[in-house]
């Protein structure tokens, strides 16, 4: 009896060792954040915000670095982030399209090639045209692109991605046609705006605050079933004050874009745990609260089964558009 004791405290304790050693796993090199957009866009600058808040609070012993992988509407980023699989020191920042992007094109990655980390905020978006735009609502701006069907040419991060399909719900919705302009981000697409190279976009705040701050662009609804919260943005401006699309009579009453992050394939889930641990204190610091603030983001964290049940949820409706417009592939 005694050494079957001995024994099975041995094994308890080595058990406990085991445990303790996996709940203690922290980054053993320097961590690379993947964006899987262009410079300037909502997720880079998400990924960016998430980099300063560890870096000014040492919440991390290893330094991050950020590079930008937003090749194929992203897909770059995610290829590279499935063959890095096992490597727990690759951290995928996205949006949906992590899910979407492999309904609309063959790709050499499945959603199933990554690990689900989290989900941090949800973007709104917005109507926006020009400032000197002759539309001064959303409701006269597509009467006119009712009465000129494809001659508004509408801007967007991508093609077959996030802002085409509510380009293509606004579509269905109200019954006007538009000529989609893809840029590489929604940074890009901003300048093109305000630039006057298109006449519309669909940007969420933050990817448009630079041109509106400057006067160069205009919001005219955004699609939410509530005004944004009560922020000065301009001497003459609240989010507060842009009517909803559904006061202006025009659909879909809402859309709404995550800020994901994932990590490849097959690491072990202490990795998982760890970097849940850093978001977690990342959203507890002022700065995020400023960012969230400022970008006029829904400040939204969900991890484990949360944050699967809303990529199945999410991946149903962006496919019912997908597969109405014909782009389905899988």
């Amino acid at each position: 009896m005694g050494v079957k004791t001995t024994l099975a405290a041995a094994v308890a304790l080595a058990a406990l060792a085991t445990g303790a050693a996996e709940a203690g796993w922290k980054p053993s090199k320097p961590v690379e954040f993947v964006v899987t957009s262009g410079a300037g866009g909502g997720t880079d600058q998400f990924a960016r915000t998430v980099q300063a808040i560890i870096t000014k609070y040492n919440l991390m012993e290893q330094p991050v670095v950020v590079v930008n992988k937003g090749g194929g509407s992203g897909a770059e980023g995610f290829v590279y982030g499935k063959t890095a699989s096992g490597e727990p020191h690759k951290v995928i920042f996205a949006t949906n399209n992590e899910y979407l992007l492999p309904l609309v094109a063959k790709l050499a990655f499945k959603p199933s090639d990554l690990t689900p980390v989290a989900a941090m905020a949800v973007d709104e978006f917005l109507l926006w045209v020009k400032a000197d735009s002759p539309h001064k609502d959303a409701k006269s701006f597509v009467e006119a692109a009712k009465a000129k069907p494809n001659e508004i040419r509408m801007g967007g991060s991508q093609s077959k991605d996030t802002d085409q399909i509510l380009t293509k719900q606004i579509e269905k919705a109200t019954g006007a046609r538009f000529t989609y302009v893809p840029f590489k981000s929604g940074g890009e697409a901003a300048v093109q705006l305000a630039g006057g190279h298109v006449d519309s976009n669909t940007n969420n705040p933050a990817e448009n605050l630079g041109q509106l701050k400057a006067g160069a662009v205009r919001p005219l609804c955004v699609f939410s079933p509530q005004r944004m919260a009560e922020a000065k943005v301009t001497a003459g401006l609240s989010w507060a004050d842009i009517p909803t699309c559904k006061e202006a009579g025009i659909g879909p009453e809402q859309y709404q874009m995550p800020r994901t992050v994932f990590l490849p394939g097959n690491v072990p889930a202490d990795a998982v745990a760890y970097y849940v641990g850093v978001l977690k204190q990342v959203r507890e610091k002022p700065e995020w609260a400023d960012y969230i603030q400022r970008t006029s983001q829904s400040d939204r964290f969900l991890t484990g089964a949360a944050f699967e049940a809303f990529i199945k949820a999410d991946e149903a409706k962006g496919r019912e558009t997908i597969r109405e417009e014909g782009w389905l592939v899988n």
